[in-house]
């Protein structure tokens, strides 16, 4: 048992890319702490019984231990009736063997998935958005009304508000909410965000998209939302007619919610056409303009005053209300000849136009990154597969390149990864138990246990409407670990009866189902209420432990109930099919005819 289950732990060992960087150690402590368990259960523990079990005829019986034993006894009682009845209908549970494994593969297929469980670590991120053209205080008053928003939700406890920073313009904001703590509150975070999402788009002018912070975050790409979607192509107008098309695709997806976009190309520029000509006539030089608008509109630093205790450093502009709008540029004046004044409307046109605030970029092309969260109810893989089928709706050309970033691009990784990553433990367990008794058979009927536990952790995690993420992955293969020593149990013993009392196969498993109904039971309700913990678990940060609990107990329960009657069917069925095939290969041999020889080796028993 204990080297099989080492095996499990040799995909996550060997996993690649971030998911090998964020289970490694985990594979390695239970590895370990397996390893250390192996060598107190074969040197301590047979020190401790010496010492501290006593002769069956000087124990004290209490009322306590009768009353489990009676309960056992029932217990063992039941389980005799139906074994001997599943012994006489072996083609019936041979069948419902084959149905396990098909209705593995639906679920399997069938359930949510995403990559990590929604958190709720008390905090929110939001990103501000007003049009483009907006002025500083005109965004000012707007960011300043979503603050009036947020601060009257009960379950915010503070926040932080800011507009612009991070290279970002000032048509953009930034906000840190910190909830009150769990237990002042009803809401999650995530319904936190359905409740303001509605009073917060009757706020005119401006968008706050907002996030929950989650502790494990994939790639360093900041977004207004969650999960990322990003749109690279080398021609950045066709990139601009195309990016708005599939934003307005997104935000009707029925899977999404607050879709946003980093592109900013409505912009306003005022264009300043000097005439020249009479601009020359007048003395005046392009660099003399340009002059003029710096003092006048970029706040050239022309002196620095000193006191005793600080320094002031004096800056040089129009009043604000003469920069406010495009028409204070009638009220400048320029030197012309000799110094007299000129207005800059005699020789200059003003023309207003668009521009672009910024232009991203992804490896050194121009890209546009489309945002979104999640809608309530809905996993990232049938938002993935939503967001697909809308980009062939699209009809996006070659040219433009889509794909996700960060989470989901992690997400769309494992997705053609995970069933790679079952198949490979579970042969990597066959492989270890093929060495360990020499057989190819047995390794099979042990194997067989492992599609309940399968069906029994995915109906679980969909009962709970929990995704199969990666932590729920990682306890379905710890299932594999875990539920395989029943029929390990099983098997070892009656492959020892077999050969010491000389029993006939069915009598053999027969005895052995019943002798290691004990052991079996102990060690299922001992990993089973291991789990409990990480399944009922609250506080901050629980909703990442939890589909770990859920996968295991909900496949142990499940498995429990089918394999203590399926494991000595397809034992007893593929006994015979190997003794037949014995058979075969001793009558051929009989008959004088070679048996069939393997490359480069001797003739097979």
């Amino acid at each position: 048992i204990t080297v099989s289950l080492l095996a499990v732990f040799i995909p996550l060992l060997l996993m690649g890319s971030i998911y090998g960087r964020l289970f490694r150690e985990f594979a390695v402590v239970l590895s370990i702490a397996i390893t250390l368990s192996a060598v107190v259960s074969l040197t301590l523990t047979p020190v401790m019984c010496s010492r501290l079990l006593k002769p069956e005829h000087a124990q004290k019986r209490g009322r306590l231990y009768t009353a489990s034993e009676r309960f056992f006894a029932a217990m063992l009682g039941g389980y005799r009736r139906g074994l001997d009845w599943v012994l006489d209908h072996e083609k019936l549970m041979l069948v419902v063997t084959l149905v396990t494994v098909g209705i593995t593969g639906f679920l399997f297929t069938a359930v949510p998935k995403g990559l990590f469980p929604q958190q709720d670590t008390g905090q929110l991120a939001g990103a501000s958005d007003a049009p483009q053209d907006i002025s500083f205080q005109a965004m000012k008053t707007r960011q300043e009304a979503l603050n009036a928003v947020v601060a009257a939700h009960p379950a915010v406890n503070h926040f932080v508000s800011f507009i612009g920073g991070g290279g970002s313009g000032s048509n953009t904001g930034s906000m840190f909410i910190e909830l009150k703590p769990l237990s002042q509150r009803k809401q999650t975070a995530d319904q936190v965000i359905a409740e303001l999402r509605p009073k917060l788009a009757r706020v005119d002018g401006i968008n706050l998209y907002l996030q929950s912070v989650q502790d494990v975050r994939l790639g360093g790409r900041t977004s207004r939302t969650q999960y990322q979607y990003t749109l690279v192509d080398a021609d950045l107008a066709e990139l601009s007619i195309w990016a708005p098309r599939v934003l307005a695709k997104l935000q009707t997806l029925p899977e999404l919610r607050d879709v946003a976009t980093d592109q900013q190309t409505s912009g306003l520029q005022l264009n300043v056409d000097i005439d020249r000509d009479t601009a020359a006539r007048m003395g005046i030089t392009p660099q003399i303009v340009d002059d003029t608008l710096y003092d006048a509109y970029g706040q050239r630093q022309v002196s620095t005053m000193y006191t005793q205790l600080n320094q002031y450093r004096v800056v040089m502009e129009v009043k604000p209300e003469f920069g406010a709008h495009p028409d204070g540029l009638s009220s400048l004046y320029v030197k012309g000849k000799g110094g007299s004044p000129v207005p800059l409307g005699s020789f200059a046109k003003f023309s207003p136009s668009n521009t672009s605030l910024s232009v991203n970029h992804q490896g050194q092309f121009p890209a546009v990154t489309l945002s979104f969260n999640l809608a309530p109810g809905t996993a990232l893989g049938q938002a993935v597969n939503a967001i697909h089928k809308a980009e062939l709706q699209v009809g996006l050309p070659g040219s433009v390149h889509a794909d996700f970033q960060g989470n989901a691009q992690a997400f769309t990784e494992l997705l053609s990864s995970e069933g790679l990553l079952v198949l490979f433990a579970l042969f990597a367990v066959y492989i270890v138990l093929g060495v360990l008794y020499e057989s190819y058979i047995h390794p099979i009927t042990i194997l067989s246990t492992l599609p309940s536990a399968g069906v029994g952790a995915l109906l679980a995690l969909m009962a709970f409407k929990m995704d199969l993420s990666i932590i729920a992955l990682v306890g379905i293969i710890l299932l594999i670990g875990i539920v395989k020593k029943n029929a390990i149990m099983m098997i070892d013993f009656a492959l020892e009866a077999e050969r010491e009392e000389g029993l006939s196969t069915r009598d053999s498993i027969r005895k052995a189902c019943l002798l290691r109904f004990r052991p079996i039971m102990m060690t299922t309700l001992a990993a089973l209420l291991g789990g409990l913990p990480l399944a009922l678990g609250h506080g901050v940060g629980s909703e990442m432990r939890r589909p770990l609990g859920v996968a295991i107990v909900g496949g142990l329960v499940f498995s429990q109930m089918l394999t203590l009657f399926t494991t000595p069917v397809i034992y007893l069925a593929l006994d015979r099919f190997s003794f037949r095939q014995r058979a075969a290969g001793q009558a051929q041999r009989a008959a004088g005819q070679p048996h069939a020889l393997p490359q480069g080796g001797a003739p097979l028993s």
